[in-house]
């Protein structure tokens, strides 16, 4: 990664489209800072930015895919540890070699933890979808946002032209 380069990254577990979406602002982003009076910016250093923008964003999305690899096999382990500890002890219970308030109370903690990391899991997918209808609703503001800056660009570039022409003609009378 350059210098030139240093932005921010994409929002927490953005969907494939979002991702494009965001490379190509920053690629336009790259162009529009870029240039100098004109002149454009050179393919190559574009080119540099691109690459590195786009390997940004695969690596930020196989790094999400292996953190939401882990989250499921923890919940998992949990979960099925919770349930074979309330099997055990259920089973130490029924075979009356433990007081049932002892066992009630082991019982107790194993489901709460096992229920609180599945509850976990919906919690986090409930965040997540959450978190992507803010993104969806900043990305169209976004998108919004350019097509007006876009819009100006192109009234102050016909601006200019008609006062360069009234400047020229304005010139011609007067020379």
């Amino acid at each position: 990664m350059t210098e030139e380069t240093t932005t921010t990254k994409p929002p927490n577990n953005p969907t494939p489209e979002e991702r494009a979406e965001y490379v190509v602002l920053m690629l336009e982003k790259f162009i529009r800072d870029g240039r100098k009076d004109e002149a454009g910016m050179s393919f190559r250093k574009w080119q540099t930015m691109a690459k590195s923008e786009i390997i940004i964003a695969i690596a930020d999305a196989e790094s999400r895919c292996e953190i939401q690899k882990e989250n499921s096999k923890r919940v998992l382990f949990i979960t099925s540890a919770s349930l074979v500890t309330i099997g055990f002890w259920g089973t130490i219970i029924n075979l009356e070699k433990l007081d049932y308030l002892i066992g009630a109370v082991i019982i107790g903690i194993a489901g709460v933890i096992g229920l609180t990391s599945f509850g976990g899991l919906h919690v986090r997918r409930w965040l997540t979808i959450r978190s992507a209808e803010k993104r969806r609703s900043t990305f169209m503001r976004i998108n919004s946002l350019n097509r007006r800056i876009k819009r100006l660009e192109r009234d102050l570039e016909i601006e200019a032209e008609e006062l360069e022409t009234l400047l020229a003609k304005a010139l011609k009378l007067r020379g």
